[in-house]
């Protein structure tokens, strides 16, 4: 079970800090890769970032390289996405995901899906 929380209104140019908790134990998460994808309105849903299950290797898309940091505390059983420089373009729903084989930009590769949680950039 994967729980999003830590979304808002922010101005752009400001920051959020996005968690997601991992009901699974310690065991179990410190062996999955976590990813974050995001959905705006209309538009269908899109990789955002991702780290290992060790948290030793990261990727992002390229609209928020330099922006965005993922992070993986094992734990915490908690996963993060630390939000500067905000832009009203992401704006958005955003997701984590979980796989015990795969971390990724490929959402179909994700067995476990959280809830969402909204973040709203305003201009």
């Amino acid at each position: 079970q994967l729980q999003a929380f830590g979304g808002g209104l922010v101005q752009a140019g400001g920051s959020l800090r996005l968690s997601c908790a991992c009901g699974a134990s310690g065991k179990i998460f410190s062996n999955l890769g976590m990813g974050w994808f995001r959905q705006s309105p209309g538009k269908e849903r899109e990789f955002v970032s991702a780290i290992s299950w060790s948290g030793g290797s990261t990727y992002y898309t390229d609209s928020v390289k330099g922006r965005f940091t993922i992070s993986k505390d094992n734990a915490k059983n908690t996963v993060y996405l630390q939000m500067s420089s905000l832009k009203p373009e992401d704006t958005a729903v955003y997701y984590c995901a979980a796989s015990r084989s795969y971390f990724g930009g490929t959402s179909h590769e994700y067995v476990h899906w959280g809830q969402g949680t909204l973040v709203t950039v305003s201009s």
